[in-house]
């Protein structure tokens, strides 16, 4: 390049420069702001996440102790310290839901069904995954019909339409509604039940069999 091209360059580039060179700026300011906040925020996610591991190994931990020593000790503290912790500071993570989900059987286990009652229903309204939380809503409602509330029991798990716990959620309602006399639409939930559950889970439609023939009719 000669010196009269290379002059002409450098002054195209000022008046180029001159036209949009603070846009320019700025939106390669934005960029990199845009990428700092993405990196920064996966970094925080990460963070968090093993955070929330580590409570997750102390639930563990605990109810692993409290089930070879029987009626827990102070594991029973450490669980319910630890599960608050869980759903105060890491609500929105996958471990939040298998917690709540532990320390409820734990509790459970333990005699403390008022306690195991509160981990499910927080299971049932803030866990992340709906798989996690239908499972809340199932154990919850059993709970329910040990205490004769069945009403609330059904309002709590009705029947879907489809999905992988239709079978469940029906032969749950099925117990519910013969505990309450309901015969007739107990019969209905388990024959529902029959008919969803998978033909390999032949011990749960052996036991919806059993309690469909102990209803007669």
């Amino acid at each position: 390049m000669s010196y009269h091209d290379e002059q002409e360059s450098i002054e195209s580039f000022k008046a180029w420069w001159a036209q949009w060179g603070n846009s320019t700026t700025w939106a390669v300011l934005i960029v990199l702001l845009g990428l700092a906040a993405w990196n920064g925020w996966n970094f925080w996610q990460r963070r968090h996440a093993a955070e929330a591991a580590v409570l997750y190994d102390q639930v563990q931990q605990a109810a692993s102790g409290g089930a070879m020593g029987g009626a827990m000790g102070g594991d029973k503290a450490v669980l319910t310290r630890v599960a608050s912790d869980m759903e105060d500071r890491f609500g929105g993570t996958a471990y939040a839901q298998m917690t709540a989900l532990t320390v409820a059987k734990s509790l459970y286990v333990a005699g403390d069904t008022a306690g195991a009652k509160a981990q499910l229903q927080w299971a049932a309204d803030h866990a992340k995954d709906n798989e996690f939380r239908q499972i809340a809503k199932l154990r919850l409602a059993s709970l329910l019909l040990d205490e004769k509330a069945y009403d609330q029991g059904l309002a709590l798990i009705p029947q879907p339409d489809s999905g992988p716990f239709k079978g469940l959620v029906a032969d749950g309602r099925g117990d519910l509604l013969a505990a309450a006399g309901k015969h007739d639409d107990a019969r209905a939930a388990y024959k529902l039940a029959l008919d969803s559950l998978p033909k390999s889970d032949a011990s749960e439609r052996q036991l919806v069999q059993f309690k469909l023939d102990a209803l007669g009719g």
